[in-house]
């Protein structure tokens, strides 16, 4: 174990021996998209020296990152090589490192084409709540030894434990890239999707906003060109188009940026995550639909409620992300036996509850 393991580890031994919870961070570029806010008795754990590229394979499609590595400096290192994180995680000023990415589990306009972050995941090691350095899965892609574990911790937020060292899975660049523009209702956007989603077409990334449809296209040129032709709609230049999906993937898109600046009383902005040929729900505000129609975000005044059994009906779940009340819950609860199958797997990695946002009551 490293110097900088080390200094974890003690750290934890130290908060566990007191009592004391903990907040993992590097830079915090992912505050604003933690599920709750963390206890405010909890100290901070800065993973920020776990720093650098510790492998990389580029015939095997493979690189390990220790968890405080900048995204941009392993972006980077991919290009040199033509390759890429193909579900785009989003990089958030810049500010955004490979162990918060795996943490949050967040990905971009191509997540419903490519596939989530748990899906390019290959093993990771962790420190728990005991101190104790734990490896999971490998680093190849046939390795499936302790495969579920890692996948598990993409999205955990940190509360299975401290994130030290990932290997994921990269692909090459796409040859060819062409965005399409369609003028067309939400109703029709989705119908669209839907039949599209069906056909043998290079689909990548899609996104529908007042009135307009956005379609991302990637593959081989052949490919990309025969759809282009087949789908018709209007082709943006790369120039134009470039900085819009980097706009939906970096959150810095307009909805985004009005919602931080402070929303009026009674406005919440919503994700909702739904079965991509789901009509489009009745609910009032303005809506953003990405993923081919799975992710839709809401700014609205609706009730809680009202948001809630709509996201339900069309076979999801909804989540508050800017103006919940104080002390109100930004998702539903889960159901009894996933609540605590969850509480089981947590108080496994985290006995002494120090990686617990809601501050569950563990044994010591």
């Amino acid at each position: 174990m490293d110097d900088a393991l080390q200094f974890l580890r003690t750290q934890i031994l130290d908060a566990a021996a007191s009592h004391t919870p903990l907040d993992i961070r590097s830079h915090g570029s992912k505050d604003a998209w933690r599920p709750v806010p963390v206890r405010a008795e909890a100290r901070v754990l800065d993973v920020t020296p776990l720093a650098g590229i510790s492998a990389y394979e580029p015939t095997e499609l493979v690189v390990t990152a220790r968890a405080g590595t900048s995204l941009a400096e392993l972006e980077a290192a991919l290009v040199e090589q033509g390759q890429c994180l193909a579900f785009e995680p989003p990089r958030l000023g810049g500010r955004g490192t490979v162990g918060g990415m795996v943490a949050s589990g967040l990905a971009g306009p191509s997540r419903a084409s490519v596939g989530s972050v748990r899906d390019f995941v290959l093993g990771v090691t962790m420190l728990n709540g005991r101190g104790e350095l734990l490896s999971f899965g490998g680093q190849v892609m046939k390795n499936v030894a302790g495969y579920d574990v890692s996948r598990l911790l993409a999205g955990s937020w940190g509360t299975l434990g401290v994130l030290c060292d990932v290997s994921l899975k990269v692909l090459p660049r796409p040859v060819a890239t062409a965005t399409l523009r369609f003028a067309l209702s939400a109703p029709e956007a989705l119908a669209k999707l839907t039949a599209w989603s069906r056909q043998p077409l290079p689909l990548n990334a899609s996104v529908w906003h007042e009135g307009v449809l956005l379609l991302r296209l990637s593959g081989a040129q052949a490919a990309v060109d025969a759809a282009r032709h087949s789908l018709g709609g209007a082709r943006l230049e790369d120039a134009v188009a470039g900085p819009l999906w980097d706009n939906l993937r970096d959150r810095t898109h307009a909805l985004w940026a009005f919602a931080a600046q402070g929303l009026p009383n009674g406005q919440r902005l919503w994700r909702l995550s739904v079965a991509p040929h789901a009509p489009m729900l009745r609910l009032r505000g303005e809506w953003l639909i990405e993923w081919h129609g799975g992710q839709r975000w809401l700014l609205s005044d609706e009730p809680v409620d009202a948001v809630h059994t709509a996201a339900a009906q069309a076979g999801g779940h909804a989540e508050c992300h800017v103006g919940a009340a104080p002390g109100e819950p930004r998702t539903v609860p889960l159901p009894s036996v996933l609540a605590r199958l969850n509480q089981q797997v947590r108080a496994s990695f985290d006995p002494h509850g120090l990686f617990d946002f809601l501050g569950h009551a563990h044994a010591h």
